[in-house]
């Protein structure tokens, strides 16, 4: 069974309708409280503009950070309202609470074409748990804020493999559309997994390996090559029998690590690691670094403690050429702490083979994104720039997602 789509809730007329609406408003911010990376909240707006366009009253849920089920001032979710009121353009209210009072009013007074953004969700304890009767409380709570003939559109890919109260159980108590933003990126997943065109070359970094093992295993099956950069690559290096010296290791992943190189040898997907690291004294921008060999790493002025903290200029090289060659690109994980200057070099060469390609390139969520558009780089320079990390990985991984069963009403 297939979702219904945000186009059949349109067609049904939304005029003086309330349409809950779940974003993704999880952006990044800094000390000040404010956002550093708006890209979830342009991703955001097409849909609740077509809604409001058509004179639905918009109810925004949104998550921000992990707060632990309590009111917490840091993991607001105003900052990204506020962001959501001036990029758009549209009358957007913004609530002092979830499902309490201010809310309720505030719901009760939409007029048609305006918007309310309610609190964090995550601020109620009931949105993650795991016991099923708590969450579905809640969401009836997220229903009565639509009162009748209310309407529940999922637009927030990046937390559709979460089953929360406003991603899972909503879609039960309301009838449930899936949204442009979560429609186009399984089109894109799909066109990944499905039949790519090749040469399919993965470029996956980031600083554990653990955090993309189911990924890695599928992608061995699926793709033709998988560039290996970020902290992970060290695992890698060591289960070649290399000293890291004082990189970022997961010793416990080494077996198993080991596993996915034998099985590129067999004939899966070709492994492709680092051939020279950038090496600190220690992890600072300012610190004292040098180029090594990835199989010397402890072997220079720095010695035994030394940092790998970014791929290399004759790894970033050869990962740009086999980029160049490819003909479907998917980045997942920057290849360095490219926050700082003297360690983004990597990344920043990943990031322009991608731009330069004439492949059909996709930038995972999370770090990735922020990476490129930290480093100068545009949306546009990119075939689609997910707005869901781990909800990505999960689906290459082949996993049920329970944002979308809840969907097709599984």
């Amino acid at each position: 069974m297939s979702a219904q789509t945000l186009d059949d809730l349109l067609a049904t007329g939304v005029a003086g309708r309330t349409v809950l609406v779940r974003s993704d408003l999880n952006v990044p911010l800094d000390s000040e409280g404010n956002v550093t990376d708006d890209g979830r909240v342009r991703a955001s707006i097409p849909v609740i503009s077509k809604l409001a366009s058509a004179g639905a009253r918009v109810i925004v849920l949104a998550h921000l950070g992990r707060p632990k089920g309590a009111p917490e001032a840091r993991f607001s979710i105003r900052p990204a309202a506020l962001k959501l009121r001036e990029l758009s353009g549209l009358p957007v209210q913004i609530a002092e609470d979830v499902v309490g009072a201010s809310a309720s009013e505030l719901a009760a007074g939409l007029a048609d074409g305006e918007v309310l953004v309610v609190e964090n969700v995550r601020f109620e304890p009931g949105e993650t748990s795991k016991d099923d009767a708590e969450r579905i409380a809640l969401a009836a709570r997220y229903a009565a804020l639509a009162g009748e003939n209310g309407a529940y559109v999922d637009d927030a890919f990046g937390a559709v493999h979460r089953k929360h109260a406003s991603v899972y159980d909503i879609a039960f108590a309301l009838p449930a559309y899936q949204g442009d933003l979560v429609r186009d990126e399984l089109v894109v997943l799909r066109r990944l997994t499905e039949n790519p065109e090749r040469p399919f070359v993965v470029v996956l970094g980031g600083s554990k390996v653990s955090d993309k093992l189911a990924v890695i295993d599928r992608l061995l099956d699926v793709a033709d090559e998988l560039l290996i950069g970020g902290g992970m690559a060290f695992t890698f290096l060591k289960a070649l029998g290399h000293d890291v010296a004082g990189s970022l290791l997961e010793v416990d992943q080494l077996d198993t690590v080991r596993s996915y190189l034998a099985r590129s040898e067999a004939g899966a997907a070709r492994i492709v690691l680092p051939t020279d690291v950038v090496v600190a004294a220690a992890f600072a921008a300012d610190a004292a670094h040098e180029v090594r060999p990835a199989d010397d790493i402890a072997g220079g002025s720095i010695g035994a403690t030394g940092l790998g903290l970014d791929i290399g200029p004759d790894s970033a090289a050869a990962f740009a050429e086999r980029i160049a060659g490819a003909k479907t690109v998917f980045w997942n994980g920057p290849m360095g702490v490219f926050e700082m200057e003297a360690f983004a070099g990597g990344t920043r060469t990943v990031a322009q083979a991608l731009a330069d390609t004439s492949a059909f390139t996709v930038v995972g969520g999370g770090d990735s994104a922020a990476a490129v558009r930290s480093l100068g780089f545009a949306d546009s320079d990119f075939g689609h720039i997910s707005t869901g990390g781990g909800a990505s990985l999960e689906y290459l991984e082949g996993k049920a997602l329970p944002g979308l069963t809840a969907l097709e009403g599984k």
